[in-house]
């Protein structure tokens, strides 16, 4: 494993922003994860591991330490019982390579999760999700390198803390595990999930329930509409998805909402709480679809994803990102939660 200097960050990410990295090395074995850390202890740097660089807003100043692109690849695959297929697939492999992967084998679980950019590896940290399934509900293990100890563990779906778009690996537990491999329990055979508003009127009408494949393609349509598949040259796609999280809500604070607002977009939940539309707030605070602050502004398509307009700083994102959580908070008095990681900043400069 190689250690270079001075690595531009930026052409990592999707956003296309971000200082560079003070030294920075590519991880092909657990060997090299290995031997990064334990390079970070020897000389004091601090560590950052990066995946596919699709849900990040890297600084201006970039990283002081060591950044760590995790390029594991692989995938395998075995029958556990009738009912499921076992997918062991490396950290580093392209998310949407593996769906697709899947879907070519005729396993139910994840088709849903089409068009998301960024690496296996990430897919359990941030409890993907998307058109009405979560990478919780197939992630069985994840093996990982515990920092702290410099083992090598594997961590059940219990273990792992998973809830709405989060998990203990950027939670509780943010910066102790590197992520190596993911196990996934898919059904062969298993049914399409057309659970979701957008795909129930994509397939409206048709005589049969739609198989995974055209179910994978009905999704990849619709984020291709929303600007929400990566495009080459198209600068909505120059961005980090969806910026904030939908708001999850009690139903007193829910009905208090509508009561001041009139009927918003939502989604029940367990436990009696209710998601809440952020893409409605942001529109219904002011910030329409297309609006541009200088080099920045927010999709032509869909008014959750903050873009890169070409040209700008990560400074000029975070501006945005704070006059949109402003606004939403004097508006409707909820303060929306950005999705993306937010490297080399002043945490406490950042809500």
């Amino acid at each position: 494993m190689q250690i270079h200097q001075q690595v531009p960050l930026a052409p990592l990410t999707t956003f296309q922003v971000g200082g560079p990295a003070r030294y920075f090395a590519e991880a092909r074995s657990e060997g090299d994860v290995r031997a990064a850390v334990a390079e970070v202890r020897n000389r004091g740097w601090p560590l950052f591991v990066l995946g596919g660089g699709s849900n990040l807003v890297i600084s201006d100043a970039g990283w002081p330490g060591l950044v760590v692109k995790i390029a594991l690849t692989g995938v395998s695959e075995r029958r556990r019982d009738g009912t499921c297929m076992l997918f062991e697939a490396a950290a580093g492999e392209d998310w949407d390579s593996f769906v697709a992967h899947a879907v070519a084998r005729n396993c139910a679980g994840i088709e849903c999760l089409s068009g998301i950019p960024g690496t296996v590896g990430g897919a359990p940290v941030q409890n993907v999700g998307a058109y009405g399934q979560e990478v919780s509900e197939t992630v069985t293990k994840v093996r990982v390198l515990d920092t702290a100890s410099g083992e090598i563990c594997e961590l059940e779906n219990a273990d792992s803390g998973f809830a709405y778009r989060t998990s203990i690996f950027n939670a509780r537990e943010r910066g102790r595990y590197i992520v190596l491999r993911v196990t996934f329990a898919l059904v062969p055979g298993g049914p399409a999930r057309i659970g979701y508003a957008d795909l129930k009127r994509h397939f409206a009408g048709r005589g049969g329930p739609p198989t995974l494949a055209e179910t994978r393609e009905a999704v990849r349509s619709i984020r291709l509409s929303k600007a929400m598949l990566i495009v080459p040259g198209d600068d909505d796609c120059r961005s980090a998805g969806s910026f904030f999280k939908n708001p999850l809500l009690t139903r007193e604070a829910f009905d208090q909402l509508q009561a001041h607002a009139g009927p918003v977009p939502n989604f029940p939940e367990k436990n009696g709480m209710v998601k809440v539309a952020a893409a409605w707030l942001v529109e219904h605070a002011g910030f329409t679809k297309g609006l541009a602050r200088g080099p920045v502004g927010i999709s032509r398509r869909h008014a959750l994803a903050i873009v890169n307009r070409g040209g700008a700083t990560a400074a000029d994102i975070v501006a945005l990102k704070n006059e949109i959580q402003q606004r939403v908070l004097d508006h409707f008095g909820i303060e929306l939660q950005p999705e993306p990681v937010f490297v080399g900043f002043d945490q406490l400069n950042l809500r």
